[in-house]
């Protein structure tokens, strides 16, 4: 069974940085995708990054690139997402989640994938 745990949001003025992480078990699939999403109140999960896990390609939206960057410890069986220059508008609920292999995950969309955490807040206050 396939269980991620996120932890690491926060809320932050603007301009600062916050480590999410997403702790994976029962995850085994080293060629696909495992990725960031979020959503705020009233709109539509979006994507953030994603990280093909074969060789750590990564993809991201236009609205957080050169601020965020995804990775992963494969050892650790750890996702993660650093958030640099955060500004209110990141201002969301972040999910963690993971694809089957053979998905379009550089996509970024959330109907690709499968398995999903309960979320982590994150607040970026002005």
């Amino acid at each position: 069974q396939v269980q991620l745990l996120e932890s690491g949001g926060g809320s932050v003025q603007a301009g600062g940085s916050l480590r999410l992480s997403c702790a994976a078990s029962g995850y085994t699939y080293r060629r696909s995708y495992m990725g960031w999403f979020r959503q705020a109140p009233g709109k539509e999960r979006e994507g953030v990054a994603t990280i093909y896990t074969g060789d750590g390609s990564t993809y991201y939206a236009d609205s957080v690139k050169g601020r965020f960057t995804i990775s992963q410890d494969n050892a650790k069986n750890t996702l993660y997402l650093q958030m640099n220059s955060l500004k209110p508008e990141d201002t969301a609920m972040y999910y963690c989640a993971a694809a089957p292999p053979g998905n379009a995950g550089w996509l970024l969309l959330a109907r690709l994938f499968n398995y999903w955490g309960q979320g982590t807040q994150v607040t970026v206050s002005s």
